[in-house]
């Protein structure tokens, strides 16, 4: 046997019956929904099973081989509800039992001269007693007469099981004219040796399995009709996908918006044209932009930015080939983004205007000023300023990118800038103007000096306020006494006493000390003590001066004790011009009575101050450049040489000093020094340091032809000096001058000499040290005013 064989239970021969004991049956195990489902072999059309008895009652029509077929297959009437139960064997009562006839088991003479197409792969009729050739399944018992040609199944209701050659399948002959009722007949027989034997489980019923075909035929006509349905749906939707591309190729895909604004299923040219009418005064307006803490505008069209329309319908892309997308695109939307374009050098010239002129700016403290109240008499109301943190623009690359990026978005563009923090907060700003700011400057302040009365006003308190951010966020009130003291001077003066140094006065031609003289002056730091309570106070706003006993900066103790007891140097000088001698008498007295405390460096230009005509200076000669001419104070090099050679001969040490640009004969030559004040400050100054352990004080003398200066102290040296020949002789040229000013002068030769200063101990006589100096004189031109005869007019 093959190995799909199964066995079936054993046919009583003898009788024509099933087995009767339920105990050795196949059990039915499944149905047609069973076989439908897959979970059959319905390859046969029935279950697989075998039949031990396989004698040969069976026989094949005559020239047919028993020994190929493989399976055989027994009739049965149908078992289905549509037939009714356990219809009787026989074509007529088949036909009887289910309305005339089986669920594919026609009636006996439903058959009768029933043609055949050659065509036909299945047969459900009965046919004659021999198959037709090439079937390869074979229902049943054949009547006389032959099928037709070509059936691959031949599925009749037959008396014998007479099988063509070839079969796979046969079920046993059953006559059902012989069989008694109930039973079945005793000759029933198999073809020899088939692998599947299948029989009937009991008289008239088939197995639940072993299912006839007019449910499948039946089930193949359903599939039949859906699938005909479906063709057709799927041609209709075809037919349409097919036009919907047609009609809208090339135009912008359905269900596509440009900022809420539907362009689908129009064509480029009209949705770019709906676009630029819907949507681009959005975008002349000018674009918002904020940066740290400033917010302003910045105009699309000045700064070379704009909407790229067609660039914009580019990203809607084409219409697509997907049918589903395609469907739900009438009812689904897709928003496709604005694309922006712009010039960027014509941007970055807007952003760099933009945040020079917007954007960046210091950071600003908070503070409080004070505004004069108009029509009032010094009222003022304080003002908070608000702290502002500074910025600046991060970078100008990053916003021109930052902007091209963001512009056309409905919140307008933000920029990233570097900030400068600041100490103050609004609230400390505020604590402070209504605390302290608001109640000092609401009435003036009454101040009381010995016998005088004045006061402050509101106006004067406000000028005097500082105020300085803390790091709590806080204003820290501070207080200008100087412009108190200022506004307060003028009306104090009066109680006040000057004092007076102790002085060095020369009479009979030796000095005396005059004595000093304390004063009496206000004490401002202990009268502005109590000047933050008071102004906080709404009565009782009183401010008491205070005095304190000024003493003099040389006491006549201490004049006594600087030893200024002879000439320690002197020296004099003439043949000035009256205006110079002018000048030269002025200096002299601002100079004379001058003390140089040991350890101290004299200037000429600290000690006397500019040299005004407020203070008695005249216009006279002076060198400038070279070149004589004409300066208030003009002459005042004659006196700082004076002193200088007084200073030379006392011992002193000389702290800074310079020779005239070229020689001048009325002075020592290598020994002698030029004075300069420039107007905004600076200039040549002389300085002379007391390097002795007692004072010095100088002493002058003033006629119309000389000046005289002694220096009056304790003598150390005695001091020498020697002058080297000139050297470098150079001749002068002539040099024309045009001008009123010019004062014609004859030329001098320049030349470079030497000056050694030699200290002698007063005491032992012992050389202390030589000091030797090097001056070298340019050539001074003959001057000559005018033009020359043969010089053009």
């Amino acid at each position: 046997m093959a190995d799909d064989q199964q066995n079936w239970p054993t046919w009583d021969s003898d009788t024509g019956r099933p087995p009767s004991g339920g105990e050795e049956r196949e059990s039915v195990s499944g149905s047609l929904d069973d076989a439908l489902a897959g979970e059959l072999d319905t390859s046969s059309g029935a279950l697989s099973g075998r039949i031990d008895d396989t004698g040969g009652r069976g026989h094949l029509p005559p020239g047919h081989d028993a020994g190929q077929p493989t399976r055989f297959h027994r009739p049965m009437p149908s078992a289905y509800p549509e037939q009714g139960p356990a219809a009787p064997y026989g074509p007529d009562r088949a036909g009887a039992a289910s309305g005339g006839r089986g669920a594919g088991w026609p009636s006996e003479s439903a058959g009768r001269g029933t043609e055949w197409s050659d065509e036909a792969t299945q047969i459900y009729h009965a046919v004659s007693s021999q198959a037709p050739d090439g079937a390869t399944e074979t229902w049943g018992d054949l009547p006389n007469d032959r099928g037709y040609d070509g059936a691959t199944e031949a599925l009749p209701k037959s008396r014998m099981p007479e099988m063509a050659a070839g079969a796979t399948e046969a079920f046993p002959r059953f006559d059902p004219d012989r069989a008694p009722d109930g039973e079945a007949p005793d000759d029933l027989g198999l073809f020899d040796e088939p692998t599947v034997q299948r029989e009937p489980v009991a008289h008239g019923i088939y197995r639940a399995d072993d299912e006839p075909e007019e449910p499948r035929r039946k089930l193949r006509s359903g599939l039949g009709r859906a699938m005909l349905v479906t063709g057709a749906t799927l041609g209709v939707l075809m037919v349409a996908y097919v036009v919907d591309m047609v009609v809208s190729w090339g135009d912008v895909p359905r269900g596509v918006t440009v900022a809420g604004v539907d362009v689908g299923g129009l064509s480029r040219t009209a949705a770019e044209e709906k676009l630029r009418q819907e949507l681009q005064p959005r975008f002349d307006k000018p674009v918002t932009v904020k940066a740290g803490d400033v917010e302003t505008t910045l105009d699309p069209a000045e700064s070379g930015l704009g909407v790229d329309w067609q660039a914009t319908l580019e990203q809607a892309g084409k219409q697509p080939w997907n049918p589903i997308t395609r469907l739900t695109s009438f009812w689904e939307t897709r928003e496709v983004g604005i694309v922006g374009k712009s010039d960027r050098p014509t941007l970055r010239k807007a952003v760099e205007r933009l945040a020079k002129t917007k954007i960046n700016h210091r950071k600003r403290e908070g503070n409080i000023t004070f505004k004069e109240i108009e029509g009032t008499d010094g009222a003022v109301q304080p003002v908070a300023v608000p702290p502002r943190q500074g910025q600046q623009l991060r970078s100008v690359d990053q916003a021109v990118e930052t902007i091209e990026d963001t512009w056309l978005q409905l919140g307008g563009v933000r920029l990233d800038v570097d900030v400068q923090p600041v100490k103050a907060t609004p609230d400390g700003v505020r604590a402070t103007l209504e605390k302290l700011a608001k109640p000092a400057v609401a009435a003036p302040i009454e101040v009381q000096g010995d016998g005088v009365s004045t006061s402050l006003t509101p106006k004067q308190i406000g000028e005097a306020f500082e105020f300085k951010p803390q790091e709590d966020g806080s204003l820290k009130a501070l207080v200008d006494r100087e412009v108190l003291k200022k506004a307060l001077e003028p009306a104090l003066k009066p109680t006040e006493q000057e004092g007076q140094d102790a002085e060095i006065v020369f009479t009979g031609g030796k000095p005396t000390v005059k004595p000093a003289k304390n004063g009496r002056k206000v004490d401002w730091k202990k009268t502005f003590r109590p000047y933050l309570d008071v102004i906080t106070k709404t009565e009782g706003r009183v401010l008491k001066v205070s005095y304190a006993t000024k003493k003099p900066d040389l006491t006549t103790s201490e004049a006594k004790k600087l030893g200024i007891k002879e000439v320690i140097g002197e020296f004099t000088t003439g043949g000035f011009a009256p205006d110079s001698g002018i000048n030269i008498r002025t200096v002299a007295a601002e100079v004379d009575g001058a003390i140089i405390k040991p350890g101290e460096t004299f200037s000429l230009n600290e000690y006397t101050g500019p040299r005004t005509a407020d203070k008695g200076y005249v216009e006279a000669g002076i060198i400038q450049n070279g070149v004589p001419g004409r300066a208030v104070g003009g002459g005042i090099s004659q006196f700082a040489t004076t002193l200088y050679n007084a200073a030379y001969f006392a011992g002193l040490k000389d702290a800074g000093h310079k020779e005239h640009s070229y020689y001048i004969s009325r002075y020592p030559i290598a020994r002698e020094a030029t004075v300069f004040q420039a107007p905004g400050g600076g200039g040549i100054d002389l300085k002379i340091t007391n390097d002795s352990d007692t004072g010095v004080a100088i002493q002058t003398h003033w006629t119309p032809q000389s000046i005289t200066v002694k220096l009056w102290g304790t003598k150390r040296y005695r001091v020498e000096s020697v002058t080297g020949p000139k050297t470098n002789v150079k001749q002068p040229g002539t040099q024309r001058v045009n001008g009123s000013s010019c004062e014609p002068s004859p030329g001098i030769p320049g030349f470079t000499a030497t000056d050694t200063r030699i200290l002698y101990d007063i005491n032992t006589g012992r050389e202390v040290r030589r000091e030797t100096r090097t001056v070298t004189y340019n050539p001074k031109p003959t001057i000559v005013c005018g033009k020359r005869d043969d010089d053009d007019d």
